[in-house]
């Protein structure tokens, strides 16, 4: 879409106990967004963070916050975290039945409208979907849990997104996560990636500044 890749470390990653210094340090660092996970403990087997973690962290980054509901009744969070000061509200396709209806919902609240795919959902169950969408989420790996290798196939879904957004002229944001390293990167960024979202790798990283340098190429 842009010539410009978005780095968007997951704060999953960070230190929790110093959450306002590890935000800080990534955008220090030259990241672009906030990646936030929140998991719900059913439609994810995790736990992690709900709106007030957003609040909490508004005042402190100018930082776009790219929120990811992995949760099993999404349009029950679109005004908490509208209202928290959440820029995007992106949501698993599988757990909506009502997909159009939460699109119009996170919109009216003022957010920017994303919507995930597991590794096991094709890219046609979104067809009806694209046209109002502002980003699509392709996960790499199954979600729940940071730290697990990329499952390359997957990247085949990113690249239909960006031929089917080329074709039609749409202008959804194509981001990735799961499994992402500085050093591959760039398989998903030349099959159309615009957004790179990365937890361990940015985190546990030595030198959090080359890694997002790397990214950005």
């Amino acid at each position: 879409m842009g010539n410009k890749t978005l780095a968007a470390p997951s704060i999953l990653s960070a230190n929790f106990g110093h959450l306002a210094d590890e935000v800080r340090s990534a955008e220090e660092a030259g990241a672009d967004w906030l990646h936030v996970d929140v998991m719900d403990g059913h439609f994810a087997q995790n736990f992690s963070f709900g709106p007030k973690t957003v609040s909490d962290l508004r005042p402190v980054t100018g930082l776009v916050l790219d929120c990811h509901l992995m949760v099993s009744n999404p349009q029950d969070f679109v005004q908490s975290f509208a209202s928290a000061g959440a820029d995007y509200f992106t949501f698993q396709i599988e757990a909506a039945v009502h997909a159009n209806r939460i699109i119009q919902q996170v919109k009216a609240a003022g957010m920017k409208a994303g919507i995930c795919i597991v590794p096991g959902t094709p890219v046609h169950f979104l067809d009806e979907l694209l046209p109002d969408l502002d980003l699509v989420l392709t996960l790499l790996v199954n979600p729940g849990f940071g730290g697990q290798k990329m499952i390359p196939s997957c990247l085949e879904k990113v690249a239909k997104l960006a031929a089917i957004r080329e074709k039609e002229d749409y202008h959804y944001l194509l981001s990735v996560d799961g499994g992402i390293t500085a050093d591959n990167a760039a398989l998903a960024i030349d099959k159309g990636a615009d957004v790179i979202v990365m937890g361990s790798a940015f985190y546990e990283a030595p030198d959090r500044v080359a890694v997002v340098r790397k990214i950005k190429g």
